[in-house]
């Protein structure tokens, strides 16, 4: 069975599905980055706030300087447009993932589950020759020209968006999202001005419908995609899905990254003759891309150990006690797309250990309103803000060892608000790690 698998997995197949990934992701990559800069994210992400907040070990990434971030981008944006066009693909593909990644990663708060698809997409891309073919590599010689590849380049790609639509689908098989409608409820009533689609959101039942469609599609999307006989009515229910969620939310590039990059599901003979549009000619001769022996155990130990992480995060929420929507252990990088909508509040009192004085602190004066949004919702940025807290009126205002509390309460979902952070325990005091977090005050939904 292995040997049929592995046979399956080497068998030579057209390159271009690959050629479509590279030039899709590449462009919209630079539509994406050229934007972030006009709209002036820039100013307002990196360079106007004080803190910012950091995932856990990777507390050492620090914003550039305002032409840094600028420059910044535009390698993005540069090494974006290089992938495209297949020039210096290597080079560029590497710059463009490290440069990305380098980006978010300076501030937590700016999370979005697509852009931490981008990051794996870019990742996977490494490996890949998309720039065999239909490339200015291969034209200008830099590389071999070949317009065939063993199927795993291509079953990679289709096995993480898989992973990313199931995993969204049975993160909605809950009860708030089921059988509360929540937060659609909620954001459905905020849309019926919507031209047609609002005068639906007016029924009772339109966020029911929307929940269980949404979920069913997700969990379900991956297979029909897969299966030659339902495929392109499977791609036309991508386009209308993330169509429709691009015209109700404010959910940037994620619509158009999932409806180009499902295109790889597609034969190859759908591609070429796409690519034949701009100027693609299938050719007559066939010479196979072979990674050697050596390089390909190497990517199938590199390749095993990055699908079991892909498979583990999503799940990981299960080794913490409590909702994970409430605590949010184990909730980022799980592919849980719009399952909540959470509203808290923080209030935060330092205290001198040594003289007993205390002052309660203006979360306004450290951090701007989408930052102090972002914070008192999740626990882990509660911790840090406290501990920034401490050392600033350690350094600053003389305090000896200062002691921070938090009074926190959080709403989930529609329902009142609740305590969230115990306000007895002196958040100065814990150290973050991926230890379940006991001054969490759990809460049964």
């Amino acid at each position: 069975m292995l040997l049929r698998l592995r046979e399956k997995l080497t068998q030579a197949t057209p390159i271009a599905p690959l050629i479509t990934f590279r030039i899709l992701f590449g462009l919209l990559m630079m539509v994406g980055a050229i934007r972030f800069m006009q709209q002036g994210w820039i100013e307002r992400l990196y360079l106007q706030p004080e803190f910012f907040f950091k995932y856990f070990g990777f507390e050492w990434v620090q914003p550039l300087s305002e032409s840094g971030m600028y420059v910044l981008l535009g390698v993005i944006a540069l090494s974006a447009g290089l992938v495209a066009v297949g020039l210096f693909y290597r080079a560029a593909i590497l710059v463009f993932f490290c440069s990305f990644t380098y980006l978010e990663l300076i501030d937590a708060t700016n999370y979005l589950n697509h852009y931490y698809l981008v990051i794996l997409l870019a990742f996977l891309l490494l490996f890949l020759p998309a720039n065999r073919a239909f490339s200015l590599d291969a034209r200008l010689g830099l590389v071999e020209k070949k317009s065939q590849v063993p199927r795993w380049t291509i079953l990679i790609l289709i096995a993480q968006l898989s992973i990313v639509y199931t995993c969204a689908g049975i993160a909605k098989i809950n009860p708030d999202w089921l059988f509360r409608a929540m937060p659609l409820k909620v954001w459905l009533a905020e849309r019926t001005e919507l031209p047609v689609l609002g005068t639906f959101f007016k029924f009772s039942i339109a966020p029911y419908i929307f929940s269980w469609a949404g979920m069913l599609y997700d969990v379900s999307i991956a297979y029909f995609l897969l299966n030659k006989k339902t495929r392109p009515f499977a791609y036309l229910a991508v386009i209308v899905f993330h169509l429709t969620t691009k015209i109700l939310f404010n959910i940037g590039l994620f619509p158009l990254i999932m409806i180009t990059s499902t295109l790889i599901f597609f034969p190859a003979e759908t591609h070429q003759r796409l690519l034949g549009y701009i100027g693609y000619k299938t050719p007559n001769v066939h010479t196979s891309w072979n990674p050697g022996p050596f390089v390909s155990k190497s990517l199938a130990g590199i390749f095993a150990l990055y699908f079991s992480v892909q498979v583990f995060m999503p799940f990981r929420h299960y080794l913490y006690p409590g909702n994970v929507l409430w605590t949010e252990e184990g909730y980022r990088f799980s592919w849980r797309v719009m399952l909540v909508e959470k509203h808290g509040m923080c209030t935060f009192t330092v205290k001198d250990e040594k003289t007993g004085r205390t002052q309660e602190i203006v979360n306004g004066n450290y951090l701007n309103v989408f930052q102090e949004k972002q914070m008192c919702i999740q626990p882990d940025f509660i911790l840090q803000f406290a501990h920034h807290v401490a050392a600033e009126y350690q350094t600053k205002h003389g305090f000896q060892n200062p002691e921070v509390y938090v009074q926190a309460y959080v709403a989930l979902n529609g329902r009142t608000s609740q305590p969230f952070i115990d306000p007895k325990v002196n958040l100065a005091q814990i150290k973050d790690s991926f230890a379940p977090k006991s001054w969490i005050i759990k809460q049964n939904f």
